[in-house]
């Protein structure tokens, strides 16, 4: 049986850097099975994220997302489709 594997694109806003976002997100994906992945921050304030995976573990993602680790204050998640990345590990950029 073969699992459907897709790839989605995030940008969270709100307090999401200083905070430990891109540690909790690398954990998040580590624990949900997500192998294939990278978060980063960017320099308007927001953490960008892309993972590859099932809809499922990535539905499970997404939600952590906007949830956040302790002190973080997520405001917004933007959620797209993204083409799918040739990668081996999911990291922190």
């Amino acid at each position: 049986m073969t699992r459907r594997v897709v790839a989605r694109r995030w940008l969270v806003s709100g307090r999401v850097q200083g905070v430990g976002f891109r540690w909790f997100v690398e954990e998040c994906a580590r624990r949900i099975g997500i192998t294939s992945g990278w978060v980063r921050n960017l320099d308007d304030g927001r953490v960008e994220a892309y993972a590859a995976g099932t809809p499922e573990q990535l539905d499970l993602l997404a939600a952590r997302l906007h949830q956040g680790p302790p002190h973080s204050i997520v405001r917004g998640v933007e959620q797209m489709e993204a083409p799918m990345q040739q990668l081996d590990s999911f990291a922190m950029k």
